[in-house]
């Protein structure tokens, strides 16, 4: 099995806690190594101490392991920490299509952290016209927001 197929696969392994982004789109996929009859993988957690991370290592194994990789190992690798730019397009795209509105980037292509309200656009009708309710949302991840337009409150996944 080649790299290729075993990205392949890995597009199966989703991310628990926002089920429409694999672990390829959300970026946490550092490398695939394949020497010495060995398949490695080693992933990035979004935040240290990611609750998701031991399942999302539990899931590759398990992925890999069905298709016939024998003993695939994962690890974890801490440096250089985990970035939204990381993500894919597809991944950002799949975010705004579940309800979470994608990291936003400045005019320059710098991430924003913490954007000051209307520059985080809804998720669900585009607006600009939305505010911060609190720094965390559903999970670590991500900023609770409220559309005024709308009138939803929506989830913005925190660039980093």
């Amino acid at each position: 099995m080649d790299e290729q197929a075993i990205r392949e696969l890995l597009e199966q392994v989703k991310d628990p806690e926002i089920p429409a982004l694999s672990v390829l789109d959300m970026g946490i996929v550092r490398s695939v190594d394949l020497s010495d009859n060995a398949v490695t993988i080693q992933i990035t957690p979004t935040y240290s101490g990611c609750p998701a991370m031991k399942m999302i290592s539990d899931d590759i194994v398990s992925v890999l392991s069905d298709a016939g990789v024998s003993s695939p190992k994962v690890e974890q690798v801490l440096h250089p920490a985990w970035t939204t730019d990381w993500m894919t397009d597809k991944g950002k795209q799949h975010l705004k299509e579940s309800g979470i509105a994608p990291p936003c980037a400045k005019p320059d292509g710098d991430i924003v952290a913490f954007p000051s309200p209307p520059s985080v656009a809804c998720p669900f009708c585009d607006s600009k016209q939305t505010e911060r309710k609190s720094e965390f949302g559903s999970t670590a991840c991500k900023a609770l927001y409220f559309c005024n337009s709308c009138q939803q409150p929506f989830d913005y996944f925190k660039a980093i």
